[in-house]
């Protein structure tokens, strides 16, 4: 394939993720605001696909974000930890006891239920992530002394503020320098671009970091949203049956956009909150490849879902080079992380070839 990884033997890191991993509040079956208790997660969208690649996939990936140095930064570290992502890239900031200059984020998110859908209340203004700006990592010695074969990041870390999209640009420009495969995920967030210039600063943004990425990922909005490329006809609810659209919007980006080797995008039907049709398209090399369609697949949390995919078909365009089998394993590690709580996935890679391979759900004992 025309996707070269570096070796692993020249590299320390097969992956790494730049983005804010946030504290997640999770009312379980209750809504946020009655809940009485909550259970507490970690989570973000970049810093997911480096921890599934870490657990589900026993790859050696790290994270480059920024907390404030109180409990609630050294808490989120700690569920880092017991992830087996490597912490050695975080920065940490003197807390000013109040979160006047910088504090850490929270995600208060609650699952859904059948006609009830999702709900998330992010709580993340003045954090340190937000506050990273182009200057503040040596992404020379990351990618050229210590070595990474693939990084990846986001649209959620770039809407964060004014200076993260320069962080975003500097780190792609410096890892292709040095060899390493660039992967993004556009992750559209109405709420994140709401206050510094909305759709028209989200796709400002995104159209100059679409130049220096190898990998795109992200579904009809964000390609809608981010970089202007209209699917006629496509509601939210794209399904198997709207697949030709997303194929003629590909031959315009790759017009505008040379660059990419790799695109791809999870197909969500939904039915209610519960259930969701599931599937995936990946164009490579000329090709179109298509993932083996889930309709009806029941959803316990959906949050972390695309995170997942991403993380999947990381690994199969990574390790086991075919981009067919990249997109299947992108969307079975996919449907089984929206099986279980929490926004980053709890499955077994054995469980994930399993379900490429068409194995059912039958007890295991």
């Amino acid at each position: 394939m025309n996707l070269e990884c570096r070796s692993k033997d020249e590299c320390l890191f097969d992956e790494i993720s730049l983005g804010e991993v946030m504290l997640r509040f999770d009312p379980g079956e209750a809504r946020v605001h009655t809940a009485r208790q909550f259970k507490v997660w970690e989570g973000g969208g970049e810093y997911n696909v480096a921890r599934g690649l870490r657990r589900c996939f026993g790859l050696r990936t790290a994270v480059v974000t920024a907390f404030a140095r109180n409990p609630v930064g050294e808490l989120v570290e700690d569920f880092i930890l017991q992830g087996g992502v490597d912490t050695r890239f975080v920065q940490w900031v003197p807390y000013d006891g109040l979160g006047r200059t910088v504090r850490n984020g929270l995600n208060f998110t609650e699952r859904g239920f059948g006609m009830r859908g999702a709900l998330g209340c992010v709580d993340r203004g003045h954090t340190a992530a937000s506050q990273m700006k182009a200057g503040d990592v040596d992404w020379d010695m990351i990618f050229g002394k210590l070595g990474a074969r693939w990084f990846h990041t986001g649209g959620i870390f770039a809407a964060l503020s004014e200076t993260t999209p320069g962080v975003v640009i500097e780190a792609m420009k410096t890892a292709r320098k040095y060899g390493t495969i660039v992967s993004y995920d556009l992750n559209y967030r109405p709420s994140l671009w709401k206050s510094i210039g909305g759709p028209a600063r989200a796709q400002e943004v995104n159209r100059e970091i679409a130049r220096h990425v190898d990998v795109m990922i992200g579904n009809e909005e964000d390609f809608t949203a981010c970089l202007g490329f209209e699917i006629e006809g496509v509601d939210e609810n794209l399904t198997k049956l709207d697949v030709g659209k997303f194929k003629a919007m590909i031959g315009r980006a790759l017009e505008s956009y040379p660059n990419f080797k790799v695109i791809a995008t999870t197909l969500r039907g939904v039915i209610t909150a519960s259930v969701n049709d599931w599937g995936a398209v990946c164009w490579h090399d000329g090709t179109f490849h298509e993932a083996a369609f889930r309709p009806g697949l029941e959803i316990l949390d959906r949050v972390g879902g695309g995170d997942s995919f991403a993380s999947g078909l990381i690994y199969g365009l990574m390790c086991l080079e075919d981009a067919k089998k990249a997109v299947e394993y992108g969307a079975a590690h996919g449907a089984l992380a929206m099986t279980t709580p929490g926004d980053t996935t709890m499955a077994r890679l054995s469980e994930v070839e399993k379900l490429v391979q068409g194995v059912g759900a039958r007890v295991v004992r």
